[in-house]
């Protein structure tokens, strides 16, 4: 993702810390896991057509008091894709190499801010992606956008879902990209994995979600965010 430029040295950042450390006050496990129909590419084609105005379930993650408010907003696009496999759909996420400026380590969608060349959203998304994975455009399905969700940073982030072929040939980025990886659509979309957060930082209250993965080969991921809030948003787009 392009990265987020500075704020005014005058205004300090606040700082949130290691966000795994923070408590987990709730999951959300009253809430059912999506059935295998709701899954499957038919189904997403259908829900994400009638997204277009939709008030997403989390719309973002708020403002800091003195930083968020008078910057203006940014448009920007993230790729959602969903690799084809025979145990079911699977999302491809990056992790973000550690010497990054800003996010490093973090684990998000391919994506960034728009650029004066880009005709919409979805061309953003397709774009960031190829330069950030290598994903060849012309190998993307795109199923729909999802409602735009907005950062504490002001971007105004427009996810596209993209259905994509099980056999891919990908070349991440090594300046921004640590490794690109896939967890099953069914964990993301089960409530029960959906891990609620909160902290006070600087008499701020901050809540956030995480879905942390356990990879078959004992990887551990910290899905956290606004990539889990754009799950999140995602499953409540197909179960309602």
């Amino acid at each position: 993702m392009t990265p987020i430029p500075e704020r005014p040295a005058a205004i300090p950042r606040p700082v949130l810390g290691d966000p795994r450390a923070v408590p987990v006050i709730g999951t959300d496990a009253d809430l059912p896991p999506l059935p295998a129909h709701r899954l499957a590419p038919g189904f997403l084609r259908e829900r994400l057509a009638l997204a277009e105005g939709r008030v997403p379930h989390l719309p973002g993650d708020g403002v800091w008091v003195g930083w968020g408010p008078d910057r203006d907003p940014t448009s920007a696009g993230v790729l959602v894709p969903l690799r084809q496999d025979p145990q079911g759909l699977q999302v491809l996420l990056t992790r973000r190499t550690e010497h990054l400026r800003h996010h490093a380590g973090q684990i998000s969608f391919p994506g960034g801010r728009s650029e004066p060349g880009d005709a919409d959203a979805v061309a953003t998304a397709l774009r960031e992606a190829q330069e950030e994975i290598g994903l060849d455009p012309a190998l993307s399905e795109v199923l729909g956008r999802m409602p735009v969700y907005t950062t504490v940073t002001r971007f105004q982030v427009t996810p596209v879902v993209a259905l994509l072929p099980d056999a891919l040939n990908l070349r991440p980025d090594p300046a921004e990209v640590a490794e690109v990886f896939q967890v099953p659509l069914a964990f993301l979309m089960n409530p029960a994995h959906h891990r609620r957060h909160q902290v006070t930082v600087e008499g701020q209250v901050r809540r956030f979600l995480s879905m942390p993965w356990l990879s078959p080969d004992g990887r551990e991921y910290f899905i956290w965010g606004a990539t889990a809030a754009m799950l999140r948003n995602l499953y409540h787009l197909l179960a309602d």
